[in-house]
């Protein structure tokens, strides 16, 4: 029997990992670390400077570094994230077998939480539809929207007000949610917010929050758009890679 636990680990701060996660990473035999290739190598630097911070000493966990499939630039992308999910699975049960042949523990460290806009629960399922005897567990992480919230001091929602969480491929798709007043844009490649009429909105942006680069841009969209655009630029240049979400906010008539 395959004991899997998913453990939210914030957006790259180590205090942010709870004391329940903490405790499922020294339970763990073995713990799975993918690697994105050079341009996000940091992101892997990221897991294993959690790994050397809160792994004790004598804890039983075998730390398994892993390349993770490429993910096809098919122009059906429903389809090319269905392969690409049954590749990881494929990957993570190949894996398991090789280092855990009599069953034990398993634990993957999330970014952010399990639960939203990440696909490794979609993916565990697979291993389990599979005919894998596993035992799946989550402990929920902080997102990457409430880091975002608290590094700009706002409220989420205004009061009684709705929240609409979206991506940056759906707000450029289709536009503004009807009947939302607040949104919060995910997984965004780059302006999508450039499809709105910048005048109605304000905006509340974060690249890697939580980590020690974090950076934060707020103000009515109309002002702070082409800013945004371009520290994005010269950031994912700097760095190699980029996370940033952000809220936007139709305002309020005088």
């Amino acid at each position: 029997m395959i004991q899997l636990c998913l453990i939210g680990i914030g957006t790259g701060n180590p205090d942010h990992v709870t004391r329940e996660g903490e405790r499922r990473l020294n339970e763990a035999d073995l713990i799975l670390l993918p690697r994105k290739g050079d341009a996000k190598s940091d992101l892997v630097d990221l897991r294993r400077t959690l790994s050397d911070q809160l792994l004790t000493d004598d804890g039983p966990a075998r730390v398994i570094e892993f390349d993770l499939p490429q993910r096809s630039d098919s122009k059906d992308y429903l389809g090319a994230v269905e392969d690409w999910h049954d590749a990881i699975a494929a990957r993570w049960g190949t894996l398991i077998d090789r280092h855990l042949p009599q069953g034990g523990r398993v634990a993957l460290m999330i970014w952010g939480d399990p639960s939203l806009y990440d696909s490794s629960l979609r993916i565990a399922d697979r291993l389990e539809r599979a005919g894998r005897r596993m035992e799946l567990e989550v402990v929920p992480g902080i997102t990457s929207l409430q880091a975002l919230t608290a590094a700009h001091r706002i409220p989420l929602n205004r009061l009684a007000e709705p929240v609409v969480i979206t991506t940056g491929r759906r707000l450029r798709d289709h536009g503004w949610p009807e009947g939302a007043d607040t949104i919060v844009v995910m997984l965004d490649s780059g302006g999508a917010f450039e499809v709105l009429n910048a005048e109605h909105y304000d905006i509340w942006w974060g690249a890697y929050l939580g980590m020690p680069h974090q950076h934060l841009i707020s103000g009515p969209l109309n002002d702070v758009s082409s800013d945004i655009l371009r520290e994005r630029a010269r950031l994912r240049e700097q760095h190699g890679w980029i996370m940033d979400t952000y809220l936007l906010r139709w305002q309020e008539s005088d």
